[in-house]
């Protein structure tokens, strides 16, 4: 499977900028996934949907990742780190790659997050009142390590435009996520299906 280091390009959306309805609308994180432990080399999804519970159409739903280490903070890279070494060509460097063609959304075929001026940030487009998009990142481990990954949901690519809970809090939340460089103790069930020995989901928080 080629892997793309960055976001999947899928042209920019700035234009929609000007469309924008400044306020704030309402949003429901329905589902947050992403296994807690990981091997070099592994690929695994990463889930996030959310639903509109206003009653407005918001302008356009926005997902901005990035880590929440010192250097995962300072890379331009969602899923990556920046080295700290002086005379480094290229010191932003992935924690996990990318496959090309994604985010997707919605079980489309097609990518489904369009590229912002943030590399971080990925836009889904506008998401009618009452409708829950459904996004995916297929995602392949490439540095072990102990991390925390940020997800913050925004409404649009304005600063005008905000996506808060029904209490008023801002949508996001995060993943801590083990990767690991050693292969997983596993057992062979009864029905043949192979599984990691006291392995957790990882439903973030």
């Amino acid at each position: 499977m080629a892997l793309a280091l960055g976001l999947a390009a899928c042209g920019s959306d700035e234009s929609s900028d000007a469309n924008e309805t400044a306020g704030t609308y309402r949003v429901q994180v329905t589902k947050a996934q992403f296994p807690a432990k990981q091997q070099l080399g592994e690929t695994s999804l990463l889930r996030l949907d959310v639903r509109n519970t206003g009653d407005k159409t918001i302008p356009s739903l926005t997902v901005t990742i990035t880590g929440g280490g010192k250097q995962e903070r300072r890379s331009k890279l969602p899923f990556g780190y920046r080295n700290p070494a002086a005379g480094i060509a290229q010191p932003d460097r992935p924690i996990w790659a990318l496959a090309a063609g994604y985010p997707k959304a919605n079980g489309s075929s097609e990518p489904g997050g369009a590229e912002t001026a943030n590399p971080k940030t990925f836009t889904f487009g506008p998401l009618r009142e009452g409708a829950t998009t459904e996004m995916v990142w297929k995602l392949s481990a490439v540095k072990a390590g102990s991390y925390e990954l940020l997800y913050e949901i925004g409404a649009g690519l304005t600063s005008e435009t905000k996506a808060k809970t029904a209490n008023g809090t801002e949508a996001g939340g995060s993943f801590a996520v083990q990767i690991s460089d050693v292969p997983p103790e596993v057992e062979v069930k009864d029905n043949g299906e192979v599984v990691e020995i006291g392995a957790k989901p990882n439903s973030g928080k």
